[in-house]
């Protein structure tokens, strides 16, 4: 079993990361946990495939289980179901030694996480992520939320997991194009962070899925990368907004062609590319820098926008970004491989260049 440590003191958890630990993980959460009830919120793809068994597993271990489940899609992370979900945990009587319990992909682990910090002011919260994209950015670092339909994520918190359990062998059900946007964010630490690991990427990247060593390598250390940066910059005050590289563009794209359009991580792919345009156009980075960061995302994430966005309603979205200080839009933008910068004087003749096609 693999274990990585997000440090934060006395909010410290692990990570832990094993073929098939979905079987065993009553006894995990029974080591960290002293109360009787949990809540699983999934959602309606999952339900069928983990939720049932893992509810099995924690009720033989001694555990109240409850298991809610919401739509698929990022329609369910809406202040409208995180009102369903206040009052199903109202309904089961969780107290403040309950837990809830995502398990699913980012939407679940967001709104899950959501209602944990907010309901009784704060209770257990265990992430137990499906989806290769929660597995390696969502499910680590404590950011929880819901969206407002003009801004996503703007309704949130920080608020961290006692821990996460992260099985590979649910990957083997995602279907491709939910595998394909979870390397987005894979390749995304290479470029903000390790160079080195970028480099991997280019020559393993097409055989992550098949190869389960290479597949267990890079969930670990997109994780370790994350762990050190939220260890240093829990509250997004600095260090942590490089995490954001591609999302600035990219949760514009998602808001503008409306929220399930483009998956997540293929608008961050988007924007990534984008974001490493304007670098390339401000001389921030040479050619060959952004034809290799552009042509690894489009070697895991063949995607190209809808159609052409208007221009206007694009720049609008992106002045809600959570990132924005003083009304400036602020990009995380690549220096070189392995090191971002954050920059707030992009304007919008720059914006617009980029996304030209």
């Amino acid at each position: 079993m693999e274990r990585i440590n997000v440090n934060l003191g006395k909010r410290s958890y692990p990570i832990f990361i094993e073929h098939g630990i979905l079987g065993n993980i009553s006894k995990i959460v029974r080591e960290y946990f002293s109360g009787r009830k949990i809540l699983v919120i999934t959602d309606s793809n999952v339900v069928d495939l983990y939720a049932r068994q893992l509810a099995a597993g924690l009720e033989n271990e001694g555990f109240q289980t409850f298991v809610e489940v919401v739509p698929a899609g990022e329609a369910s992370k809406s202040l409208a179901r995180a009102e369903d979900l206040y009052n199903a945990a109202l309904d089961h009587r969780l107290d403040r030694k309950s837990a809830i319990l995502a398990l699913g992909g980012g939407v679940v682990g967001d709104l899950a996480g959501f209602i944990a910090a907010t309901y009784m002011r704060g209770i257990g919260f265990i992430q137990v992520p499906t989806t290769l994209l929660a597995q390696v950015d969502s499910s680590v670092g404590g950011k929880v939320a819901v969206n407002l339909p003009r801004a996503k994520n703007i309704v949130g918190a920080f608020y961290q997991p006692k821990l996460v359990i992260i099985d590979p062998d649910t990957l083997l059900s995602l279907p491709e194009r939910e595998f394909a946007e979870g390397l987005v964010e894979v390749i995304k630490y290479g470029i903000i962070r390790d160079e080195d690991f970028f480099r991997w990427l280019e020559q393993y990247i097409k055989n992550l899925r098949q190869n389960t060593a290479d597949l267990v390598h890079a969930i670990k250390r997109s994780c370790e990368i994350k762990a050190a940066i939220v260890s240093e910059d829990e509250a997004e005050c600095g260090l942590r907004m490089v995490l954001n590289f591609g999302h600035t563009v990219g949760h514009a794209l998602e808001a503008v062609f409306g929220y399930g359009t483009l998956l997540h991580g293929e608008a961050v792919a988007l924007g990534m590319v984008f974001e490493a345009k304007i670098a390339l156009n401000r001389g921030l980075i040479d050619e060959r820098t952004f034809l290799r960061i552009e042509g690894l995302v489009k070697s895991a994430v063949p995607k190209d926008l809808p159609h052409r966005p208007d221009p206007d309603s694009l720049i609008e979205s992106m002045s809600f970004d959570k990132k924005n200080l003083n009304e400036k839009i602020t990009f995380i933008l690549p220096e070189r491989l392995g090191r971002v910068g954050v920059y707030s004087d992009i304007t919008a003749k720059e914006i617009l260049q980029a996304i030209a096609p």
